[in-house]
């Protein structure tokens, strides 16, 4: 008789509940082949709403919640630090989360105007890695490299944590956190499905935003999810090449010749604008001549809005903060270029939660 040599089944990792959305959840049912599909529905309902994967509470019997349990999980992220600046409409605030293997992450409530209902809005900066490969000169996240990317569950888990845990009310996402958003892309996709589910987060298109130092194959891969109402916004931070290089090391590899046809190739509609980031830093990128320029980049991006940032200096400042004249100053040689142009309200800089603060420790 011959020996039987096959290896034994390999046991397939469990799942994050918070990374599937509906369908992927339901699949995966199919695929572990587990009982009770028919309640899938109602536990991941339940999962997504509370922030516990109990499936007893759809009425498993025991044995079979037992079974679910093995086949998939759900952690939220663990609040460490919880920092605060006073505003006129509400606190800035900026958490400081553990994930499941020590690496600890960060995001930012924004506050907003109040709706109709009188009722306090956020908007949620989340992040999308542990550190970042991008080595913007401006950025605090970039400093340390990345660590590693973020699963979708690990994105989607900062919402949660922010409606569950802070019992903020978000109304608008932006990822703008640590890291960049589409060099971590299958994360963001499942993330994205997650989010957008109408059972789930139930977050519309219009209320996303995907903030991105300029890949340009991953505004391709972007496009290619037909999210026609999703948002998008790039940061340029520079007139040219030269300039843009010395603060965007991505630059040397997509330089703007590659990236402004990205960027206009994303799907416009009546309602979109694309937001063209500007970090403004004295000396470097506000030379006399500096705003034609920006224009002249605008103007081949068809819808698009400059917001002006003033520099939020870290802990290895390249500049100073611009003064108010100098932002001012910016902003009307934009206008008079034709440009459709915002000044950016600082937020959080004394927490070190404004734009390319965060990874830095709080004050």
């Amino acid at each position: 008789m011959n020996e039987d040599r096959s290896a034994p089944p390999v046991a397939q990792a469990p799942s994050d509940v918070l990374g599937l959305d509906l369908a992927a959840f339901r699949a995966e049912l199919r695929a572990r082949g587990l009982r009770a599909q028919g309640l899938a529905a109602e536990v991941w309902v339940d999962a997504l709403k509370r922030g516990a994967f109990e499936p007893e509470r759809a009425g498993l019997v025991p044995r079979a919640a037992a079974a679910w349990r093995e086949a998939f999980f759900l952690r939220l992220p663990v609040p460490r630090a919880l920092v605060t600046e006073d505003g006129e409409l509400g606190p800035t605030e900026k958490a400081l989360l553990s994930l499941a293997d020590g690496a600890e992450i960060e995001m930012v409530r924004i506050p907003m105007p109040p709706g109709p209902d009188g009722r306090e809005r956020t908007t949620l900066c989340v992040s999308s890695q542990v550190g970042c490969r991008m080595g913007c000169a401006f950025c605090e996240t970039g400093r340390g490299g990345l660590v590693r990317n973020l699963g979708a569950g690990e994105i989607v888990g900062q919402v949660l944590a922010a409606r569950l845990v802070f019992g903020w009310n978000v109304r608008k996402l932006v990822f703008m956190g640590m890291g960049e958003p589409l060099d971590n892309f299958d994360a963001l996709e499942a993330a994205l499905r997650v989010l957008l589910d109408s059972r789930g987060p139930a977050f519309s298109q219009e209320r996303i935003t995907v903030c991105t130092s300029g890949l340009g194959d991953g505004i391709a891969r972007l496009r290619a999810l037909g999210l026609k109402r999703l948002g998008l916004s790039v940061s340029l931070n520079a007139p040219d090449d030269p300039t843009r290089t010395r603060l965007m090391r991505i630059n040397r590899e997509q330089p703007l010749d590659a990236l402004v046809p990205a960027l206009a190739a994303y799907p416009q509609r009546a309602s979109f604008v694309l937001g063209v980031n500007y970090c403004l830093i004295p000396g470097l990128n506000d030379r006399p001549g500096d705003a034609a320029r920006v224009a002249g980049i605008a103007a081949r991006l068809g819808r698009a809005l400059v917001n002006v940032i003033p520099y939020n200096p870290g802990r290895a400042p390249i500049g100073r903060a611009p003064s108010e004249a100098e932002v001012e100053a910016f902003v009307a040689a934009l206008e008079a270029e034709g440009v459709p142009v915002r000044r950016r309200a600082t937020k959080g800089r004394s927490i070190m939660a404004a734009c390319g603060q965060l990874g830095s420790p709080s004050p």
